[in-house]
């Protein structure tokens, strides 16, 4: 293999390594949208929850109250006095007491009574208990509240009244019906597990319904991701779809860019084609000058004449780098099977005399994403170089990569020859930048060197080794995903 012609040096790859962690990648909108819902919608839901639950133990507090003042009543309604005065103790049997509770013991509903001349009874759920802060209390005043005791806390209520006797004479009165606050509050602990769960229920459908409605909203922009990867791959020329007006502008200046990134590349080739010929023909009349001088200046136009030719190698030379795209966000797709198939017939009439059979293993619909004349200059390169320099066999590879997630999908492209190869201890060598120190090639061939720099404009990695296949030399290019 010619190394002296070529000046390969390993290209990078697609990523660099970095010792440095990368920087986290922001939440998309839609998650932002999801989380702020969720914090909005958990904090309504939250004071809700607070507001009801006082209303429900306001109106449970209420509720109590009213159904121990009618106990109270019924308590003092049943209550007798004797002829002589004496209040008489109440029928303690179940079914003469409002409420079956006042006749079981620890039932948790007490009820207790003390009046004139020493009266004191308490019902049958109340034995035993300690009783000790009931007062008597004015006809017609009232307490109500809750309280410590010692058998916890009691919601209570106190009543005191004056009785009248046949004889008109007053006796004093004072009821108490009381209830235990864990009773009381596990009558509520219902309300407030059913509150709990419908407003969960309430929570997850109002969350489901933003992100319906999130989703909904969001549609333009995937839309635009959408059409933006498939002018990406090359399968359209723009965002062609309707989008709703806040997205108006900004499509159609996206446009105006991929318009004006693809006029400016055109220029630019068109520019340096001018060039190109423009520099030619002044070449080519200094170059014609000199060849008809002869005689004594002979010798100097002799080297004159190999400056003008590495002036002419060296112009073709940086033309063919300046005119390499290189990697392009919105690139067209082109198809690799067909241009192949041109090179080598083209290849084959040149080298007819050494009757080279060119083999083929591209996949089907392999594509190139980028120019189609840095794609027929890197495979005409190896192509051409893979036929110079085999014996009889030239094998070309062509498979796709996956994207992995990326817009692109890669690829690897290799061409191999059954000729000497390059020795294991040059490849190195010859893959280092800088072997060819003046960047020329021999003839008016640019050769190896244009495919490392367009490998290495699409930040591609080129790598030389030996066939194993054929036992020559094999150059490998690899394009990662994008």
């Amino acid at each position: 293999m010619d190394a002296d012609t070529a000046l390969p040096s390993r290209a990078p790859t697609a990523t660099t390594s970095n010792h440095s962690e990368s920087p986290r990648r922001p939440l998309s909108l839609a998650a932002r949208a999801a989380i702020a819902t969720g914090f909005v919608v958990a904090g309504f839901l939250g004071l809700v929850g607070l507001t009801m639950s006082q209303t429900i133990k306001e109106r449970a507090l209420s509720a109590l109250h009213a159904r121990l003042y009618n106990f109270a009543i019924a308590f003092i309604t049943n209550t007798e006095i004797n002829r002589d005065g004496k209040l008489l103790q109440p029928d303690n049997s179940p079914g003469s007491a409002p409420d079956p509770s006042f006749s079981q013991p620890g039932s948790g509903l007490y009820a207790a009574a003390v009046g004139d001349h020493g009266y004191h009874w308490e019902s049958l759920s109340a034995v035993g208990r300690d009783f000790s802060f009931l007062k008597p209390l004015s006809p017609g005043e009232m307490q109500w509240g809750p309280i410590d005791t010692s058998m916890g806390r009691l919601y209570y209520f106190s009543y005191g009244v004056t009785l009248d006797t046949e004889h008109r004479k007053s006796v004093g009165l004072t009821v108490m019906v009381a209830q235990t606050e864990d009773q009381f509050e596990g009558e509520n602990a219902v309300a407030r597990h059913t509150l709990v769960i419908w407003l969960s229920i309430l929570g997850v459908m109002l969350i489901v319904l933003q992100l319906l409605l999130l989703r909904w909203s969001l549609t333009p922009l995937r839309k635009v991701a959408s059409d933006m990867s498939r002018v990406e791959r090359g399968d359209s020329e723009q965002l062609d779809s309707q989008y709703p007006l806040e997205l108006t502008g900004l499509t159609e200046r996206i446009n105006a860019f991929i318009d004006n990134e693809r006029e400016q590349r055109t220029r630019y080739r068109h520019t340096l084609a001018d060039l190109a010929h423009s520099l030619k023909t002044p070449l080519a009349v200094i170059r014609s000058q000199l060849e008809s001088v002869s005689g004594e200046d002979a010798p100097r136009r002799s080297e004159v004449l190999d400056q003008v030719r590495r002036m002419d190698e060296l112009v073709a030379y940086q033309l063919s780098r300046a005119a390499t795209s290189g990697r392009q966000t919105f690139a067209s797709a082109v198809p690799i099977a067909g241009h192949a198939e041109d090179l080598v017939q083209s290849l084959e009439k040149v080298y007819a005399a050494k009757n080279v059979l060119c083999e083929f293993d591209i996949d089907d619909g392999a594509v190139f994403y980028g120019e189609q004349g840095d794609l027929l200059e890197l495979m005409g390169n190896l192509l051409e170089n893979a036929f110079k320099w085999s014996s009889h066999r030239v094998l070309l590879v062509v498979k796709m990569q996956p994207p992995s997630g990326k817009q692109r999908p890669g690829l690897r492209l290799s061409v191999e020859d059954d000729g000497p190869g390059i020795a294991d201890d040059k490849i190195e060598k010859v893959l280092q930048r800088g072997v060819r120190g003046d960047e020329r090639v021999q003839g008016h061939g640019i050769g190896l060197s244009i495919v490392q720099d367009i490998v290495h404009a699409y930040q591609g990695e080129l790598v030389v080794d030996r066939s194993p296949e054929f036992g020559g030399a094999r150059f490998s290019v690899a394009l990662a995903p994008g």
